[in-house]
This record gives C-alpha cells, structure tokens and sequence, in this order.
C-alpha cells in the first residue's frame, strides 16, 4: 500500500460484504479541528506481542471433513490456513484422547495399566492426525498445535469412568504425567511437534461428558511435582505448560494460587481460559498487573445450542470478546471445532454447538457462518509477532483494537454492534482520515 493510503476491509450485515475490500481511504494532515469522533492510534505504545490465533483440530471436525468430497475438503483447509484465501490461521488445538466432540469416550491405554505399556495413538491416525497433517502443512514452518486432556483413564479416577466429574486418584499423578509425555514423543515420531499443554479442559466443570476436577492447590500441585518434572526430565521442557483452561470469572483467582508458588510457576507458561462466563475482560488485566510474565490464552469458545445457521450475533459475539480480550492482554487465541456437521456434531452426549463453518455431509455443502468472517477480520490481518498498540475512541457504540505487524503494517479493527451507521475519524501520526461504519458491522483498517 502506498504511503498515506489505508486499506478498508468490511464485513456487514444485510450486505454482499465479507472480508470485502472497500475504496481505500488517504489520510490528510491533522488541522486539529477534529475532536468529535475520533479513534486515536498511539503507535509509539506497545503492550503484548500475538502467538497466533486458530481453531480446534477434533476427531469430530476431522470426520465431517473426511464425508465431504475432496473439493470441499480443500475449500475448508484453504478457507482456514491460506493467508491470502483463507483468514491465516496458524496455532491450532486437539485433544488428548477423548472429549466431547469425538463419537465416544477412547484412552491410549489399556484398563489398569499405570505402567502404560499398552499406550497406542492409534484411534488418532483414523482421522485427527490426517487433519492436523493438513493443517500444518497448509500453513508451513509457523504452524503451532496445543494440546489439552479432557479426561485421565478411568481406572486413574476416584469415579471410575471418563465421564461425570471425578477427580484424578493420587496414586496415578505420576502415570498420568508420563501419559503426557508418551503422547507428546508419539506424535513428534509423526512429525508434529506439541507446541503446548494444558493441563485439564475446564478444572471446575462436572460435565456429562469427558472431565476430571482439580482444586487450584490440585492443578498448582500437579504441575509443580509431576508434569513439569516429567517433562523436564525427558528433555521436553520447552513445551509450553498452562492452567486452568475454564471460564473468565476465576481466571485471577487460578492464576494467584498457581503463580505464587515459585516452584509450580516455573514449569507455567500462562494461563488458559474461556467465554462461557461472560466478559470479565478486567480479570484478564488483573493477571498481567500480578504476573506480568504470564501469557494469556483463549483457548476455547463456540456458540452453544447446536447450528445456528445465518446468525448475525454469533459473529458479533466472537468480534465483541476479541476485541475485549485482545484489549486485556490476551497473547493467543483458539476457537472451538473449525468445522462441525449439519447437526452440529458429531457430539457422543448430544452437546451441539455451532461452528464457522458447516459441512452439510448429505448435500455436501459448505455453510459459511458470520462468526467465520469476524474471527477472519484479526487472525487474517493481526498476524504472530505482531504488537497492540494505543488506541482510544470517543463512543461506547464502537469497539476497538490497533496492531503493528512484524512488517511494520497497522491493523485497526472497529466493530459496530448497533443498528446505525456511525461515523468515526481515525487518526494517527497527526493525520486523519474520515470514515465511517455501517451498522452490524466490522472493519479492519490497514496502512503503513
């Protein structure tokens, strides 16, 4: 782009807009007559640097991929990995034997075999490591793949099955660290490297599905005397260890009881978390004023309830909680399943949820959700390494978040959640350039 000039891209209901380029926009000299509607942009501020953003790579996503013909298969792995057809997506998330979104509970261990003899990744070769092998090679050298157990064994369990809560027996903390460890030495032999762990999906949750409860004092003391000596004693210290992997609303409370135990902290990385609390984006800077040292990771969020196909909230509810999040610190983001049937599916306990895009596996389309295009206006345009920097805006009804790039190029995204249209000046370097946003509606603003 051409110096003075700014790139407008523009997602917008009722609208033929997605991730549409619009006539550029020419910054003129500030006369500082303007004071009503500006977005300032600070450029000399800087606060966290972005690890990347990406989707759920899960045994569900892997099999509705596998139904569709090989032209929409490719659809969908350019739609998310292609930097210049896709939204650029580059750190992605699997689990560690079974969850929710796989057709039903499995381990890679025999019943009752601590000394996990029998450990075999098998079940992962049907599909989920065909589709992580996709993915990586889609994106190349960058990719990044992040890991998280949804449940121990059974038999490592105080009640006896995958499912329900229960909690990890004491007896089998050392097996269940080796177990991460055998997993992580099992997929680098196929060539995908584990860039990172949590510990457990949602610490707090008894869910009728795969889970498994840790205390913060269980979680802290779990990674201080058995995962993190695990893995730095088979020489996979560099693997990025993190906590908690639940809801927004304790996320500070999690991250005191872990983070204040030196012994602990020195094996964690940061701390993981999700949306299905609410926004509590506060919580997120109260992390990083205690534990500046400490990334925080989105690693989860979707829209529950099944499909809603043609939603315009759901894309707004993913561009609200970025924004907010990336506004707070926030260093690294994930979304839930990449793709998911037309129910919803496949779910081994009936638990739907929506994703960005649909593959209809019986007429063999693909469906592509607003929430697609919204998450694509940061992760196609904020890429890793980039920097937030300062921005202000004069109206609540806007929302907002500035990046400069490894390539020195600025990324303004501006959402628009009401009904009107709303105009705004941005302005940067004492030169302005006015605009404006229609209602429902997203926009990332590009220059250098």
């Amino acid at each position: 782009m051409s110096q003075g000039t700014i790139r407008v891209i523009q997602t917008a209901k009722d609208t033929a807009d997605r991730l549409t380029e619009k006539q550029a926009l020419t910054f003129i000299p500030d006369t500082e007559e303007k004071e009503n509607t500006l977005i300032n942009i600070y450029d000399d501020l800087e606060y966290q640097e972005i690890e990347g953003f990406g989707g759920a790579l899960t045994e569900a996503s892997a099999v509705t991929l596998a139904k569709l013909s090989e032209e929409n298969q490719k659809k969908v792995i350019d739609a998310y990995f292609d930097r210049e057809q896709g939204i650029g997506y580059t750190l992605c998330r699997s689990h560690i034997q079974s969850c929710d979104f796989s057709l039903g509970n499995y381990t890679y261990v025999e019943e009752q075999d601590a000394e996990l003899t029998t450990f075999d990744i098998s079940r992962d070769h049907t599909s989920i490591i065909p589709l992580i092998k996709r993915a990586s090679n889609a994106v190349g050298s960058d990719f990044r793949l992040f890991s998280s157990p949804w449940s121990p064994p059974a038999f490592m369990k105080t009640n006896g099955e995958m499912n329900n809560g229960g909690k990890l027996k004491p007896e089998y903390r050392e097996a269940w660290a080796n177990l991460f460890v055998k997993y992580i030495q099992a997929y680098a032999e196929e060539g995908i490297d584990i860039w990172g762990v949590s510990v457990q999906n949602e610490a707090k949750a008894q869910q009728i599905w795969d889970s498994c409860i840790y205390t913060a004092e269980e979680e802290k003391d779990f990674v201080r005397d058995y995962l993190g000596p695990a893995l730095e004693k088979a020489g996979l210290s560099h693997v990025k260890v993190l906590i908690w992997d639940h809801n927004k609303e304790r996320v500070y409370d999690r991250a005191k009881v872990a983070f204040e135990d030196q012994a602990a902290s020195k094996y964690i990385w940061g701390i993981c978390f999700h949306w299905y609390s609410g926004d509590h984006f506060e919580a997120l800077s109260a992390v990083h004023d205690r534990f500046p040292d400490k990334k925080l990771f989105f690693s989860e969020g979707c829209q529950e309830g099944g499909v809603h196909l043609g939603s315009w909230k759901t894309g707004e509810r993913y561009g609200h909680d970025i924004i907010g999040n990336l506004n707070n610190w926030m260093s690294t983001w994930t979304d839930w399943n990449i793709l998911l049937d037309e129910q919803g599916g496949p779910n081994h306990v009936g638990n739907f949820c929506d994703a960005p895009i649909i593959g209809d596996t019986v007429q063999d389309e693909l469906i592509f959700e607003s929430s697609y295009y919204y998450i694509g206006h940061f992760s196609k345009y904020i890429r890793p390494g980039a920097k937030r920097i300062g921005s202000s805006k004069y109206t609540d009804h806007l929302e907002t978040t500035a990046f400069r790039n490894p390539d020195g190029t600025i990324a303004v995204v501006v959402l628009n959640r009401t009904d009107n249209e709303l105009p705004f000046t941005l302005r940067c370097r004492e030169q302005l350039a006015e605009t404006s946003i229609p209602g429902h509606a997203i926009q990332t603003l590009l220059f250098k």
